[in-house]
C-alpha cells in the first residue's frame, strides 16, 4: 500500500511540474489586449509578442478556425482574440490584402531574391570578358560568356558571384570549428597565409563543406549564342545592379520559392554545444544588431525550418585565475588547471527566414548586446 501511494505521489508531482512548466512557458504579457485588429505592416512576431512574453511559443496557444479558408494565415483586418484557457483565435476580416509575414519583408527581401547557397558552382557558365576589354561592366553594356552552348537568344540569366565558402570541422572534443573563407574573382579559395602549409597542401583540412554563398549581381539577356566559330556568347546587361566582372557566374532567371507566412517556434531539437553557431553577419561585418541578417551553421538537414527561433549566446571565455596563479606569464603558458571557464552570456534572439540544406539565414529580432560571428545558438528558453 505504501508503495502504491508513493507511485501516486510521484505521478501527481510529475503532472503538477508539467503543468507549472507549461504555464510558465506560455506566460501572457501583463498588458495583453483581449482583442487585436491586425494592421498592414504587422508581422507574426509582432502579433505574437502582443500576447506572449515569449513569441516563439505562439503555436502552443494558436487555435486555427477550421470554418475559414487558410486558417493558419493572418490578414490585415482579421481580429485576434483570447479564447477559453488563454487560447488565441482569429475572426476573419475582409482579407483583401496579402497575409502578414513572419518577419518584415523589406528587411530581408534581398536575401530572399538575391542569395542562394549551393554545393558547387564550377560547372556554371561564367563571364570571360567584357565589352571594350573593360575590367567591369554595368547596365547597357555587354558581357561575353563561356559555357552557354545551345542557349537561345532572349533567355534571361541572373549574374551571380561566389562570395564565401562555409565549412565545418567536426571535433570529437568540445566544439566544432566553423570557417568562412573569402573567394577570389574565379571563385577559388583564397589561401590562409597564417596557416599556409595546411591551406595549400590539404585544402579541405578534413572539413565538411556546408556550401558556397552565391550573391546576385544583376540580370542580363542573351543576344547571341556561340555562332560562326565564336567561342563566347553575348549577354546584354539590362538591369541596374552591381558591376559585373570576369569570373561571375550565370544561372537562369527563375522564381525562388520561399515561405514567409510562418509562425515563430522553438527548434525541434537542442544541438550539442558548439554544433550550432553564427557563421557570418550580413555585409561582411563581424557584429550585428537588431534586424540584421546572420548566417547560421544549421539547416534543413538538422530539422531547422522557417520560423525557428534560437537564443544567441557569447561563449564563455576560459580565463586564467591570476588571483591564485599570478600574472607573470601569458595566457597560453598557464596549465589548464589554472584556467576557469566562465558562463556563456545571453545576447538576443534570432528567427530563421530562409533555409538551405546545411545553412540557414535568420533575422536578429531582439538583442541586448551585439551579435558576433561564432556566437552559440541555443533553445530560446535556455537559462544558460
Amino acid at each position: 500500500m505504501a508503495a502504491m501511494f508513493k507511485r501516486v505521489r510521484t505521478v501527481v508531482a510529475v503532472a503538477c511540474l508539467t503543468v507549472a512548466t507549461y504555464a510558465a512557458a506560455v506566460e501572457m504579457q501583463g498588458d495583453h489586449p483581449d482583442t487585436y485588429v491586425v494592421k498592414k505592416g504587422d508581422t507574426l512576431w509582432d502579433i505574437a509578442g502582443r500576447f506572449l512574453k515569449h513569441p516563439w511559443l505562439w503555436p502552443e496557444v494558436w487555435q486555427a478556425n477550421p470554418q475559414i479558408s487558410n486558417p493558419h494565415l493572418i490578414y490585415p483586418g482579421d481580429v485576434i482574440s483570447l479564447a477559453y484557457l488563454d487560447r488565441v483565435a482569429v475572426q476573419e476580416g475582409p482579407r483583401t490584402e496579402a497575409p502578414v509575414t513572419g518577419v518584415p519583408l523589406g528587411e530581408i527581401e534581398p536575401f530572399l531574391k538575391n542569395l542562394r547557397v549551393v554545393d558547387e558552382f564550377e560547372q556554371l557558365p561564367y563571364v570571360v570578358s567584357l565589352e571594350d576589354d573593360r575590367m567591369r561592366g554595368a547596365a547597357g553594356q555587354v558581357a561575353y560568356v563561356k559555357g552557354l552552348e545551345g542557349a537561345q537568344a532572349g533567355t534571361r540569366y541572373a549574374i551571380v558571384r561566389p562570395s564565401v565558402r562555409f565549412t565545418r570541422l567536426d571535433r570529437t572534443v568540445c566544439c566544432d570549428i566553423y570557417t568562412r573563407d573569402d573567394l577570389d574573382y574565379r571563385g577559388a579559395h583564397v589561401l590562409n597565409f597564417e596557416n599556409y602549409w595546411t591551406s595549400a597542401v590539404t585544402p579541405d583540412n578534413g572539413e565538411e563543406l556546408l556550401g558556397y554563398e552565391l550573391v546576385q549581381i544583376t540580370i542580363g539577356s542573351l543576344t547571341r549564342g556561340e555562332v560562326g566559330g565564336i567561342e563566347a556568347s553575348t549577354l546584354l546587361i539590362d538591369q541596374e545592379g552591381r558591376e559585373v566582372r570576369p569570373g561571375d557566374r550565370l544561372v537562369p532567371v527563375e522564381a525562388q520559392p520561399y515561405d514567409l507566412q510562418f509562425f515563430p517556434h522553438p527548434p525541434k531539437q537542442q544541438f550539442e554545444y558548439g554544433r550550432a553557431q553564427v557563421l557570418a553577419v550580413a555585409d561582411q561585418m563581424l557584429y550585428g544588431g537588431p534586424h540584421d541578417v546572420i548566417a547560421l551553421s544549421v539547416g534543413a538537414r538538422d530539422g531547422v525550418d522557417n520560423g525557428t527561433v534560437f537564443s544567441l549566446w557569447r561563449a564563455g571565455a576560459e580565463v586564467v585565475d591570476r588571483v591564485k596563479y599570478g600574472d607573470n606569464r601569458s595566457h597560453d603558458l598557464f596549465p589548464s588547471s589554472a584556467k576557469v571557464r566562465v558562463p556563456d552570456e545571453f545576447a538576443g534572439h534570432v528567427m530563421v527566414f530562409r533555409t538551405f540544406d546545411k545553412v540557414s539565414y535568420g533575422l536578429v529580432m531582439e538583442s541586448i548586446k551585439p551579435t558576433r560571428v561564432g556566437f552559440e545558438l541555443k533553445h530560446p528558453d535556455a537559462p544558460y
